[in-house]
């Protein structure tokens, strides 16, 4: 039995493929876990909001966290699995990734650093794309790519054929960010990402020099800086993705999702995802709050 409101579970590696999380109570868990648990709740509490967390050893498969099998809305953390569908179907042979794609101004939308960059080209190819998402959360490449997959419907499916019941994603950036409570467009729950994240990251979703090039767009990748891998021990290699929500009609969404390598074992991924009350910018200490996550996660690592 599992309080999935306060507490803390662990997941197998079958979650994911089941459809639901089944795991032991806090209470069964190594001393380490519940330890890192109490850490989440107690940080949640301080927080004034609502914390989404899932940690998952990719050596041992196994995960732990808080509210696992909550949704949450993703913003724009779904770009790095949108990267990665988009290097799949190159793998595959349906895209080229130096093919080019034509745009105007009439797809520019906020957020496009890239796009707006290259809009006196009036093109760009797949892989600056792809690699735009990742690095720069550029909305019009997000866009522009997800109409060559069949749209928000489209990454659906793909994640569905990836063994993900929950991930879904149902409008195009910048209405994805839209989630206010009760919601269910354009939402994750933190386990449900972890195990995505593992598929592309760690698993056979891609080629082995295409997962490299997926994983190096992530390290470089600065936005988030100041989020999770601000906690990680310093000297791990880290990557990550972040995303953001900020709307009066909902709480503020300060997400982060990264992949990060302890010395000498299998990488751990982690999703977090924190709701606070809306203010119309990002917080420092909403952030901070994230930064705290990866330091929970590093103490977790060394204790184990």
């Amino acid at each position: 039995m599992r309080d999935l409101t306060r507490r803390g579970v662990v997941v197998g590696a079958g979650a994911l493929a089941a459809g639901c999380a089944v795991g032991r109570a806090v209470s069964e868990v190594a001393d380490p876990t519940r330890v890192a648990v109490s850490a989440l709740e107690q940080l949640e509490a301080q927080a004034g909001g609502r914390l989404g967390v899932c940690v998952l050893d990719t050596g041992g498969d196994q995960a732990f966290g808080l509210r696992v099998d909550e949704r949450f809305g993703m913003c724009s953390t779904f770009k790095m699995a949108l990267a990665g569908l988009i290097l799949a179907d190159c793998d595959a042979g349906r895209l080229d990734i130096a093919q080019r794609v034509g745009f105007s101004q009439a797809d520019m939308v906020p957020m496009a650093p890239v796009a707006e960059a290259s809009l006196i080209d009036g093109f760009l190819t797949v892989g600056h794309m792809a690699e735009a998402v990742q690095t720069t959360s550029d909305n019009v490449c997000a866009n522009l790519l997800l109409r060559m997959i069949g749209g928000p419907e489209g990454f659906t499916q793909r994640v569905r054929a990836l063994g993900d019941d929950v991930t879904r994603l149902d409008r195009y950036e910048p209405g994805a960010n839209l989630v206010p409570p009760g919601e269910v467009r354009d939402t994750t729950s933190p386990v449900a990402h972890a195990y995505l994240m593992r598929r592309f990251l760690v698993g056979d979703a891609l080629y082995n020099d295409t997962r490299a090039t997926l994983i190096q767009w992530m390290v470089d990748t600065q936005t988030g800086l100041r989020r999770l891998r601000a906690g990680f021990p310093e000297g791990w290699r880290a990557g990550d993705k972040t995303g953001t929500g900020l709307h009066e009609s909902m709480p503020n969404k300060t997400n982060d999702i990264a992949i990060v390598w302890p010395p000498n074992r299998a990488p751990v991924i982690v999703t977090a995802y924190l709701e606070t009350p809306y203010v119309d910018r990002i917080r420092d200490e909403d952030q901070a709050v994230l930064a705290r996550v990866g330091a929970i996660v590093g103490d977790w690592v060394k204790a184990g």
